[in-house]
């Protein structure tokens, strides 16, 4: 389960001023449980982990059976954004960091992702090793006319002996991490969806409570509050880089969710302790306009100590017989008080450890928690009008058809 922890934050509120807060949170909770805010027919997401049948479940890993037995050993992942950054996130954070360098057979096909760029040389390169191997490849394209990922899927569909997956109508991409696109590269990759679900399932028990004890409430209701009070950009910290694209799911999710009507937190991440070394200087004496939200993982999956050195040339005997994480642990903690010393309130979000049910608690915990914090804020959580300027744009200048006279209007400010 998610813990929410806003202790980091005391010496920048006042109590009554978040109680305050949790009030206009619980109030966003009601309209968001009832239905009846903005962008209502995008709710789809919030009983997607208690309404997903067994059946479902069952077919992804019927194509994970079919694809074996055909030999399949790269599947590409074709999508952007929301469509992608879900699947991409629990592969990277369930994955041996260097599963693809270890010898030995694969128990499960490498899975790669494509349409998430427009690159020519990275298609290109895809296009090398695809060449190589026995490939299959998953679509996620809400529309299906989303130019990144059409052009990819274009590309490569001779290679493609299977495609899958439709986002339903009433999920936007970034909220689809639990949708039958979301689930089938995971269950491909080998892990356990059904504890997913399971972590997911009870975060959205949880956080649906009208009480200020709902972490999805405490949330929403303190980044707001501290937006108000002049923190304009939040920082989701991880300390472990198997958690790095968690905060680029996270981006996706707050900035194409808040952004817009001149309102938004601005949604940044960074992976410490690697990110003490470059951003950790402004963090800690740049603008006071951060805040940041720690995700903290507990307890480690492996376990190793520091040996003893009898020279001890690097000075580090020390710590001998610490657990590396420990070092971590404590790196987390030392950062969390120079930062707030520093000017920057401290939110925390914590697990047990990185597994399959606790990476569902979070997937689920912030989706709801956004939808919290975007009614709060007074805007739309399941729209992006912005998204779509730069397309009409693009489109133009490619020479769709039917976009002639903004082809036309765009001409002519280039050319002044």
């Amino acid at each position: 389960m998610v813990k929410v922890n806003l202790g980091g934050c005391s010496s920048f509120v006042k109590d009554a001023d978040y109680k305050s807060y949790v009030e206009k949170a619980l109030s966003a909770l009601d309209v968001l449980e009832a239905g009846t805010g903005a962008g209502n027919d995008f709710l789809g997401w919030k009983h997607l982990p208690t309404e997903t049948p067994e059946s479902l479940v069952e077919e992804c890993e019927q194509i994970r059976d079919a694809w074996k037995e055909k030999g399949v050993d790269l599947v590409v992942v074709i999508g952007i954004g929301g469509s992608y950054l879900g699947a991409k996130c629990a592969l990277e954070a369930l994955s041996h960091s260097f599963a693809n360098s270890l010898k030995g057979e694969k128990k499960a096909p490498q899975l790669v992702f494509a349409g998430h760029n427009l690159s020519e040389e990275y298609m290109s390169e895809l296009m090398d090793l695809m060449k190589e191997r026995n490939t299959a490849a998953v679509v996620i394209s809400k529309s299906g006319t989303t130019t990144e990922p059409a052009v990819a899927f274009r590309l490569i569909k001779q290679y493609i002996e299977q495609t899958y997956g439709v986002i339903e109508d009433n999920v936007g991409g970034r909220f689809s991490v639990l949708t039958p696109v979301g689930i089938l590269p995971i269950v491909l990759a080998g892990f356990d969806i059904r504890q997913m679900l399971k972590g997911a399932a009870e975060m959205e028990e949880a956080c649906a409570k009208r009480c200020e004890c709902n972490p999805a409430v405490q949330y929403a209701a303190m980044r707001n509050l501290l937006y108000d009070n002049g923190k304009k950009i939040e920082i989701l910290v991880s300390y472990n880089p198997k958690l790095q694209y968690l905060g680029e799911w996270w981006k996706q999710l707050y900035g194409e969710s808040e952004g817009k009507d001149g309102k938004g937190i601005f949604p940044a991440s960074v992976s410490f302790t690697t990110d003490l070394h470059s951003m950790g200087q402004y963090i800690q004496d740049g603008e006071r306009h951060l805040m940041e939200t720690v995700v903290t993982v507990e307890n480690s999956n492996r376990s190793m100590t520091i040996a003893n050195d009898p020279q001890n040339l690097d000075g580090l005997n020390f710590l001998t017989g610490k657990h590396i994480e420990e070092c971590n642990a404590m790196a987390e903690l030392g950062t969390k008080l120079a930062h707030i010393d520093g000017g920057v309130p401290q939110l925390s979000v914590s697990v047990e450890r990185i597994n399959e049910y606790n990476l569902g608690a979070l997937f689920y915990f912030f989706e709801k928690a956004c939808g919290i914090s975007a009614y709060v804020l007074g805007v739309n959580p399941f729209n992006q009008p912005g998204v779509e300027a730069y397309k009409k744009n693009m489109f133009a200048l490619l020479g769709k058809p039917g976009y002639e006279e903004q082809a036309k209007a765009l001409q002519a400010r280039i050319e002044k």
